[in-house]
């Protein structure tokens, strides 16, 4: 009877744990449908009273296609140059005796302190030097250099504990040494390189400071950027921001669906290696 009460309890905490943490999402799809005289009623509506869509409709004239499509090009291409440099670093770090190695590992620990105001003015600058302000290069290279740190410490811990006689048997078997690692190694790191990924994609998905002070024009902008247009002269309409920030928020979401298992296998791995 104990084990079984107990497992009630955890059950009612974790429901309600979960409640805490989508309610903020939920309220934020329902003040999207609400009028503006609704939201800021006393007592509030759980549910809208009279459905409204005019904030999609408005903000679908405010150019969210391109903000859309901003957004999923600098987050994938980020994504792509991350785990392009930080897989095959990570698995250098890992495997090699490399000079000044403990060295590097600090260095990616330093920039995982840094916050990304303190990054900004050099970046600015440099790219500036390099003529790529005002295009989607500098909001990627921005991102890629604090998630390609992220990715070689996180894959660096899990290629360690690949076992070096799975390369030596390949290597006995006719691969070369970079055969093996993309036939043997990447294999059984997917799930790793896979919670990499989705970080990195995560994480540039929701930048704003970056997309912002490296980009000028408005056509460049992502989604989160754009979020600007939903503020009106007079104030903040509320309905249409929240209809902007749930359509931003939807893609990830959905990513989080899909690759649930594998990300949930990837962090559990990782902590286990």
């Amino acid at each position: 009877m104990k084990k079984r009460q107990k497992e009630w309890l955890l059950n009612i905490l974790g429901i309600f744990i979960v409640f805490v943490f989508l309610f903020p999402f939920f309220w934020m799809i329902v003040t999207s449908f609400k009028t503006q005289s609704e939201i800021f009623q006393i007592p509030p509506t759980f549910l809208p009273v009279d459905w409204q869509f005019e904030s999609y409709q408005e903000i679908m004239q405010n150019n969210i296609v391109q903000n859309f499509f901003n957004s999923l090009l600098i987050s994938s291409l980020t994504t792509l140059v991350v785990l392009l440099l930080s897989v095959p670093s990570a698995y250098g770090l890992a495997r090699f005796s490399i000079r000044g190695k403990e060295l590097f590992i600090l260095l990616f620990l330093v920039t995982q302190m840094l916050p990304a105001t303190v990054i900004l003015t050099p970046l600015f600058i440099l790219f500036n030097q390099m003529g790529i302000l005002n295009s989607y290069a500098g909001p990627i290279l921005a991102c890629a250099t604090l998630g390609i740190p992220f990715s070689v410490l996180i894959l660096r811990t899990f290629f360690l504990g690949i076992p070096r006689e799975l390369e030596d048997a390949a290597k006995i078997d006719g691969c070369n040494p970079l055969s093996a690692f993309v036939r043997i190694v990447m294999p059984l790191a997917m799930p790793s390189i896979i919670v990499c990924g989705a970080v990195s994609f995560f994480f540039t998905w929701g930048d704003l400071i970056f997309s912002i002070t490296f980009n000028r024009s408005q056509e460049l902008w992502p989604l989160t950027a754009g979020i600007y247009n939903a503020i009106g002269q007079y104030g903040i309409e509320w309905n249409s921001l929240m209809a902007f920030a749930t359509i931003s928020a939807l893609p990830v979401l959905i990513i989080f669906i899909l690759l649930q298992k594998r990300l949930v296998k990837g962090l559990a791995s990782g902590a286990v290696k």
